[in-house]
């Protein structure tokens, strides 16, 4: 079910926040954040959902922040920054692939110097190649894992090198972390590193006051969502918490809490957006 203003319903948990149109309350004023994989998906539906990676930005724009918006596509990270453009919000677009080690720590510097600082990073990468593991090759376990994990160390490791004190990491993993049901091991052992990936940057981080927490995504209606559920319908025939499946707004919201002050002793903590889904609190759609 594709959430709309007019499905707005206390009982289904959908609120103005759910469906991006709460007003701005200049959360992260002043901020310097760095969102990687920031674009908008491009896909096969004709009116789609926002995916986390743009509403993640649009929001952090909207409460104040200033941000460097890289993604593997040059259109997708263009596509978020218009929108953030015209809601007057202050954003740039990069274009890297996460994939390529080396060209991580450039990048990082030239968003830094682009905004005058750096003070938050969000990672929302992730790929998979959707294989179970009688299928799974080396090649394409080492891809999954350069993408989905080496990739945050790096920008992680040279973010904190250049952040100013007390700032703020986000690592998107994703409800994959903690159940082995897709059928997928890369992506599921990736999503878990990532969350111990999190704690050891924390850790790290400690010296200047960085935070550093992960952010696990349960079933969100989302571009990359829409598409998982095109290959396994299964993905959502069953009962979801409140009757539907979460929004990019929501997740979004979660990563504004972690990324702001409002959560400063908040820390190598991975928190879960599943709307309950994990704890089996579920019902059929209405």
């Amino acid at each position: 079910m594709s959430l709309q203003p007019e499905t707005l319903s206390p009982i289904q948990q959908v609120f103005d926040e759910a469906l991006g149109a709460a007003p701005a309350r200049g959360r992260l004023r002043g901020r310097r954040i760095l969102v990687v994989g920031a674009g908008q998906r491009a896909t096969v539906d004709e009116h789609p959902p926002i995916g986390n990676g743009c509403a993640i930005s649009v929001l952090f724009a909207r409460e104040g922040a200033s941000l460097a918006c890289v993604d593997i596509s040059r259109d997708a990270a263009e596509r978020t920054c218009a929108q953030i453009h015209t809601e007057g919000g202050h954003a740039f677009a990069e274009t890297a692939d996460v994939a390529d080690a080396d060209a991580i720590a450039p990048l990082v510097e030239r968003c830094a110097a682009h905004m005058g600082g750096l003070d938050g990073l969000v990672m929302v990468v992730g790929v998979t190649k959707a294989l179970p593991l009688a299928k799974q090759d080396a090649p394409g376990w080492d891809h999954e894992f350069a993408v989905n994990v080496r990739s945050n160390m790096l920008f992680a490791q040279k973010s904190i090198e250049m952040m100013d004190e007390g700032a703020s990491i986000v690592l998107m993993s994703s409800l994959a972390a903690l159940r082995n049901s897709s059928g997928m091991p890369g992506y599921e052992t990736s999503k878990a590193a990532q969350v111990a990936l999190a704690r050891s940057i924390a850790l790290a981080g400690q010296p200047k006051g960085i935070r550093c927490n992960a952010v696990l995504p349960g079933l969100i209606d989302t571009p990359m969502g829409r598409d998982a559920t095109r290959r396994r319908a299964a993905r959502v025939g069953i009962p979801l918490p409140f009757g539907r499946q979460g929004t990019g707004w929501e997740v979004a919201y979660a990563t504004l809490f972690l990324i702001s002050n409002e959560s400063s002793y908040v820390n190598a903590h991975a928190l879960v957006v599943d709307g309950g889904l994990v704890g089996g609190i579920a019902r059929p759609a209405r």
